[in-house]
C-alpha cells in the first residue's frame, strides 16, 4: 500500500496529501472537487478522496458505536456511493481499489454490518498484506483495518467445531497484535511528522478499543503469559502523546494480573534485551542502562510506582468548580494506583515504600477520607504512631458522623452525671466498641487487653441492666469467645428466657452447644428456630453445616439450594430496583440480621468476621477489575450479592465434602462473576485444588487469599499445610505461626503445626502442639463466635 499522490506535482495534491494527514476532512474535500474540475484523469482519486473525507468527518462528529449505527446508516450514504465508484476497475488502475475496500470495510462496521465489513477487507487481501514502510496516512487506514476486523471477529461468536474456533482465535489475536504494534507505531510517527495543534495527537476509539483489546483477549482464550507479554511490548514502546492515559490503564491491568497470579507457574521475568524493530513496530526504548524485574515482585512494584508517578502528574489541584469532572477523574485513576500498590507492598513487606507514596498522595487528597485512611494504616504499620495520630484526627473530622466508642463513652459519662437509666446500655456499646477492636486487632497482647476492657463494660451492663436480653447476650458471646462455655451458656438461657425468640442469641446457643460436642441437641434448636425465623439465612448457613456433620453432605445440599432460592425471593427484587439501598426497609426482624454478611462493604461484623480493612482493599480490586471486559460490577445493592457470593461458596464446600469437583467448580465460577477478587473464592480455589493434589496451584491460591487479606486465618493454615506437602517446612512453620499469633485457640491451627514440627524431627513440640489442638477442640465451636451478627434490639 503506498500513498495515492505523487507528491511534488502540483499544489492541490500536496495541500491535500497534508490535510490528510492532519485529518482535516472539510478542507480535503473541497481540494478533492477542485482536482476533479481542473484534472478530468484524477475523477477516480478525486471520487476516493470525497468518499474518504465524508466518512472520517462523520466519524469524527459520530464514533463507530453501536448507539450510533442507526444514524451511520444514514449519514454514511454519501460517502458509500463516492468509495464504490473507487473499487471499479478504474478505481483498480488509479491505484485507490485497495484503500478504498479498506474504508468501505470501516463504513459497514460503523453501519452494524458486520459480515460485509470482512467481505471488503477480504477483497482488500488484508491477511496477506506485506510489511513495507507506509505513509502516515495509510499506516493508520490499515492500522484501523485490523482493528476493526478484529472486532468484527468478536461480533460473529459462531465456530463450527474445535479446530475453526482455534484458528478463529489465533486470527483474532493475530488482528489486535497486528493492530496494537500499527497504533503505537503511527502515533509515535504522528507526534515526530506533524507540528501541529497536540488536539490531532489521539488514537481515536477503534485503535483504542484494539490496544486495550489485544491482551484482554489472550487472556479470554486461556494465555495469561502471552497476554503479559502483550502488555511488556506495549509498554516497552516509546511513548507518544496520545497514549498516556492508555499506558496508565496498562500499567494497572498488568500489575492486577501479576497480582491474581493467573501467569502462575508460567511467569518468566522480562528479557534484557530490546524487542526486534521491523517496519511495523513501534520504536523501543533502549535496553542500557535500564532496570530490569527479576521476579513477580520486582515487576509488580515497578509498574505500580511508574503508574503512581504518572497519577500524580495528572493529579488536578484546583478545587474550582470548571474542574471537577476533570479532577474526580485523575482522583479515581490515583485511587486504582494506591489500592493496587497497598496489596503489592502488604504482600511483599513493603510498608515503607507505600508509606512514602501515600505521603506523596496528601496533595491532591483534599477532602477526601479514603487516602487518608490509608495513610494513617500505613504509619500505623511502620510504628509512627504520633504522625498517625495525626491523620486519623482529620480522618475524623471528614467523617464525623462515622460511629465510635467515643460517643458510647461520652453517652455513659453523661449517664453518670444525670442519671437517666441509660448507663447499662452505654456500658453495653462501650462493650460492642472494644469487641470490634479487638477482633480487628492484630497484636495479641492488645487483642487480649480489648477483649478484657469488653468483658468488664458487658459484666457492668448486666449488673446495672439485669433484665436486659442484649446486655445478657453479649456477655455470653464475649465469654464464649474467651473460653468461658459454661458460664456464657448460663447467661445466653437467661437472655432467652427473657427473649425467648431473639435470634442472634438463639444462634449463639447452637455454637454453644456445638462446642459442647451436642451437635444433635444444636440441629434440634436450630430447626425450631427456623419455624420461628424462616427466612434468616445466618441460621440456615448453620443448619447446613450441623447436617454436613451429622446427617451428610446430601441434606446439608438441600438446605443450600434452599438458601439459593430464598435468596432468589428475598433479595432479587433489591438487586433490579432503582430505590436507594439506605431506604429499603426489611419484611422480618430475622432478614435484617444478614444485613451484617461478611462480605458486605457497609458493616463490619459477618458470618464470619474479618478485617474490615481487607474489605475496602476487596472493594478497590474490584472496582478495577471492571476495566477488564471479563467483569463488569453487578447492579443494586452490592450487599445482597455478596450474600449469594456466601452461599455459592457454602455449595462449593458441600460439593467438595461429597467429592463432586465438577460442581465445586461451577459454582467457584458463579461466585467469581459477582465478586471475583474476595479472598473467600481465593481460598475455595485453593480447597479445590488440594482435592485434586494441585499443591503449586493450590499454594497460588492461598497465597492471594492472604495476600488481600493477612489476617484471613483458614487460608494460612491451607498456605501451612500446602507448604508441608510441597516440602517447604520452614515456610510451613513460619506461616503457621502467623496464624496462631491471629487466632491462638484455633485447633486446626495447632494441629497442622504439630504435623510440620513432626516432619522437622522436632517430636516434643509436635507432641506438645498435638495436645494443644486436643485441648483447644474441646471447646471449639461448628462455626466461630464471632460469626453470630450484631445485634442492636
Amino acid at each position: 500500500m503506498t500513498g495515492r499522490i505523487k507528491s511534488g506535482t502540483t499544489r492541490i495534491e500536496v495541500e491535500i496529501e497534508k490535510n490528510r494527514e492532519e485529518s482535516n476532512w472539510i478542507k480535503v474535500i473541497e481540494l478533492a472537487e477542485q482536482l476533479k474540475d481542473k484534472s478530468p484523469e484524477f475523477v477516480c482519486l478525486s471520487d476516493f478522496l470525497i468518499g474518504e473525507g465524508k466518512l472520517e468527518n462523520f466519524l469524527d462528529e459520530w464514533p463507530a458505536v453501536e448507539s450510533n449505527v442507526n444514524r451511520a446508516k444514514l449519514g454514511l450514504i454519501d460517502a458509500k456511493r463516492f468509495l464504490n465508484l473507487a473499487v471499479t476497475e478504474t478505481g483498480i488502475k488509479a491505484g485507490v481499489a485497495m484503500d478504498a475496500h479498506l474504508l468501505l470495510g470501516k463504513l459497514q462496521f460503523a453501519c452494524g454490518q458486520y459480515c460485509e465489513s470482512l467481505r471488503h477487507f477480504k477483497l482488500a487481501d488484508l491477511q496477506n498484506l506485506s510489511e513495507k514502510k507506509l505513509p502516515l496516512r495509510s499506516l493508520r487506514i490499515v492500522a484501523e483495518s485490523y482493528a476493526i476486523k478484529g472486532l468484527c471477529l468478536q461480533k460473529d461468536g459462531t465456530a463450527s467445531s474445535k479446530f475453526k474456533k482455534a484458528e478463529k482465535e489465533e486470527e483474532l489475536s493475530k488482528c489486535f497484535d497486528l493492530a496494537s504494534d500499527l497504533s503505537l507505531l503511527y502515533m509515535q510517527k504522528l507526534e515526530k511528522e506533524l507540528t501541529t495543534t497536540p488536539s490531532i495527537y489521539n488514537t481515536g476509539d477503534v485503535l483504542e478499543q484494539a490496544l486495550q483489546a489485544a491482551p484482554i483477549i489472550l487472556l479470554q482464550q486461556g494465555k495469561p503469559e502471552k497476554s503479559l507479554e502483550r502488555y511488556r511490548s506495549s509498554l516497552c514502546a516509546i511513548e507518544s502523546q496520545g497514549v498516556h492515559s492508555i499506558r496508565l490503564k496498562f500499567m494497572c491491568q498488568m500489575a492486577e494480573l501479576l497480582l491474581q497470579g493467573l501467569v502462575g507457574e508460567k511467569y518468566k521475568p522480562p528479557l534484557n534485551s530490546t524487542p526486534k524493530n521491523s517496519v511495523w513496530k513501534p520504536k523501543y526504548y533502549a535496553s542500557l542502562n535500564q532496570f530490569i524485574p527479576r521476579n513477580e515482585c520486582e515487576e509488580t512494584i515497578l509498574l505500580l510506582l511508574v503508574a503512581e508517578s504518572m497519577a500524580v502528574r495528572n493529579a488536578v489541584l484546583s478545587q474550582s468548580p470548571e474542574f471537577k469532572d476533570i479532577r474526580l477523574s485523575a482522583y479515581q485513576d490515583a485511587i486504582t494506583v494506591y489500592d493496587l500498590l497497598t496489596v503489592a507492598t502488604v504482600r511483599w513487606g513493603q510498608i515503607a515504600l507505600l508509606q512514602e507514596s501515600l505521603e506523596r498522595s496528601m496533595k491532591f487528597s483534599f477532602e477526601e477520607p479514603h487516602l487518608w485512611k490509608q495513610h494513617a494504616l500505613s504509619l500505623l504499620a511502620i510504628n509512627r504512631y504520633d504522625h498517625a495520630l495525626s491523620v486519623l484526627k482529620e480522618v475524623i473530622r471528614l467523617e464525623p458522623s462515622n460511629p465510635r466508642t467515643n460517643f458510647s463513652m461520652d453517652g455513659r459519662e453523661k449517664a453518670l452525671t444525670s442519671p437517666s437509666g441509660l448507663l447499662g446500655r452505654s456500658h453495653l456499646y462501650i462493650g460492642i466498641g472494644y469487641y470490634l477492636q479487638a477482633e480487628a486487632c492484630q497484636l495479641k497482647k492488645e487483642k487480649e487487653e480489648l477483649r478484657c476492657y469488653a468483658l468488664d463494660n458487658f459484666r457492668s451492663a448486666v449488673e446495672l441492666e439485669p433484665n436486659d436480653h442484649l446486655c445478657r447476650h453479649y456477655l455470653g458471646l464475649q465469654l464464649a469467645i474467651t473460653g468461658h462455655i459454661t458460664e456464657a451458656q448460663q447467661h445466653i438461657r437467661i437472655g432467652l428466657d427473657l427473649q425467648p425468640e431473639h435470634s442472634s442469641t438463639l444462634h449463639l446457643l447452637v455454637l454453644l452447644l456445638t462446642a459442647e460436642r451436642q451437635h444433635k441437641s444444636a440441629l434440634t434448636v436450630v430447626e425450631n428456630a427456623l419455624e420461628e425465623y424462616p427466612d434468616c439465612l445466618n441460621l440456615m448457613y448453620v443448619k447446613a453445616y450441623l447436617e454436613l456433620h451429622e446427617r451428610g453432605g446430601e441434606k446439608a445440599l438441600v438446605t443450600a439450594k434452599q438458601m439459593l432460592e430464598l435468596w432468589k425471593n428475598l433479595y432479587e427484587g433489591q438487586t433490579i430496583s432503582d430505590m436507594p439501598e439506605c431506604d429499603r426497609k426489611s419484611d422480618t426482624r430475622s432478614v435484617f440480621q444478614l444485613y451484617t454478611s461478611e462480605m458486605s462493604d457497609k458493616d463490619s461484623s459477618s458470618l464470619q468476621l474479618h478485617n474490615t480493612a481487607a474489605s475496602r482493599v476487596e472493594q478497590a480490586l474490584s472496582e478495577v477489575a471492571s476495566s477488564m471486559s471479563s467483569f463488569s460490577p453487578r447492579p443494586g445493592p452490592q450487599r445482597a450479592w455478596m450474600l449469594q457470593v456466601e452461599i455459592w461458596l457454602l455449595l462449593a464446600e458441600l460439593y467438595l465434602a461429597l467429592d463432586q469437583p465438577s460442581d465445586v467448580q461451577m459454582c467457584i465460577q458463579e461466585a467469581t462473576q459477582i465478586y471475583p477478587l474476595s479472598h473467600h473464592i481465593m481460598h475455595m480455589k485453593g480447597l479445590y485444588h488440594m482435592h485434586k493434589q494441585e499443591w503449586p496451584e493450590a499454594k497460588l491460591c492461598f497465597q492471594n487469599a492472604v495476600a488481600i487479606n493477612p489476617q484471613h486465618v483458614k487460608s494460612l493454615q491451607q498456605l501451612g499445610l500446602v507448604y508441608h506437602y510441597l516440602g517447604l517446612q520452614g515456610l510451613a512453620e513460619t506461616t503457621l505461626r502467623e496464624a496462631a499469633k491471629i487466632e491462638p485457640k484455633n485447633h486446626i491451627t495447632w494441629y497442622n503445626l504439630g504435623k510440620v514440627l513432626e516432619a522437622l524431627g522436632e517430636y516434643e513440640k509436635a507432641s506438645n502442639a498435638m495436645a494443644t489442638a486436643l485441648m483447644e477442640e474441646k471447646n471449639s465451636p461448628i462455626l466461630p463466635f464471632n460469626s453470630v451478627p450484631l445485634c442492636f434490639e
